[in-house]
């Protein structure tokens, strides 16, 4: 068994959006980000992604709406569907994905 301060790790990281596997569960990453407040381009993927926030915000959008993720809520973002992060998303993001 193992620890890891996400919070604290997400404030070390280099460089904002740029995450960080910490482990694997499930069969599943578990990653741990900084988001800056900068908006990202759409992307999306052939699998189910959860998106943790710990603290902070994100602000997601997906099927023509911005959707506000607050600390303690996840989103569930489905496969196939295109996401994009918005401007004045901040805070440490934790990502629950399957490699490509």
């Amino acid at each position: 068994m193992s620890k890891t301060n996400l919070r604290a790790l997400s404030n070390m990281l280099p460089e904002a959006w740029r995450s960080k596997v910490v482990g694997l569960a499930a069969g599943a990453n578990v990653k741990v980000l900084r988001m800056d407040g900068t908006a990202s381009s759409k992307e999306s993927h052939p699998y189910t992604e959860g998106l943790l926030v710990l603290d902070g915000e994100l602000k997601l959008e997906i099927g023509g709406e911005v959707v506000t993720i607050v600390a303690g809520e996840i989103y569930i973002a489905p496969a196939n569907t295109p996401h994009a992060v918005a401007a004045g998303s901040h805070g440490t993001l934790v990502i629950i994905d399957q490699d490509e």
